[in-house]
């Protein structure tokens, strides 16, 4: 996934989960925060952020927040993207075999699931997070309680019940990251439930991302420690 019209700010400050005041060349501006996410490890006072500029008139904001440095690791923070990185690297990784048929948000039972797939004989349901909380090389989901995600998670044990794939990609949007874990002070239900849905025959993939400037692409398998 490549992006155009980056160019190198700071971050000042979060007025709210949607906006971020920035300083480009001396200047302040407001930005769109692409992540409703916590963030706070993340977005501190002074932290070097990529943002991209929007010409639209008909924005509130010039700018959208794309990706931040976190000491030397570039973390992109985009939370519309993990589905498009996924897209772009089952339709070329052959992990599910050959794909015949996909189509995205994909409606089952009281869920929409991000993706659905006719693959390797079989049919797959997909759901796609994005990570971008890490702490000391290792990365953790969620940064925030998610009673949506621990429904999505219910809903793929019973798609496999009925003879499903199901597949949970988390999609860790930086590179160096030695294993994945789940966040459970954050949330404990949601590792509750994912616990179970390994148990049940939900797959369960990390993977990490090579993140630049101006582009972020699927790279390498991350352990998943459950």
């Amino acid at each position: 996934m490549k992006y155009e019209n980056i160019t190198e700010a700071k971050f000042i400050s979060r007025p709210n989960r949607f906006v971020a005041e920035i300083d480009i060349n001396g200047k302040i501006e407001l930005a769109h925060v692409k992540n409703t996410g916590r963030c706070r490890e993340l977005l501190v006072r002074g932290a070097t952020i990529y943002v991209r500029v929007d010409h639209n008139p008909n924005r509130k904001t010039k700018y959208d927040v794309i990706s931040v440095f976190k000491g030397s690791r570039l973390v992109n923070i985009d939370s519309q993207i993990p589905n498009h990185i996924f897209r772009e690297w089952i339709e070329t990784s052959g992990y599910l075999g050959e794909i015949t048929f996909m189509r995205p948000e994909q409606k089952y039972g009281n869920s929409r699931f991000d993706f659905y797939m006719e693959a390797g004989g079989m049919k797959t349901f997909v759901e796609v997070k994005g990570v971008t909380l890490e702490e000391n090389g290792v990365s953790m989901f969620p940064d925030a309680p998610t009673e949506r995600g621990v429904k999505h998670v219910k809903e793929l044990i019973g798609a496999v019940a009925e003879g499903y794939r199901a597949v949970i990609v988390f999609i860790i949007q930086m590179k160096g990251i030695e294993y994945f874990i789940l966040n459970d002070k954050m949330h404990p239900a949601f590792g509750e439930a994912l616990r179970e849905a390994a148990e049940k025959g939900v797959e369960i993939l990390a993977l990490d991302c090579h993140v630049d400037k101006n582009t972020i692409k699927a790279a390498d398998f991350v352990p998943v420690k459950l």
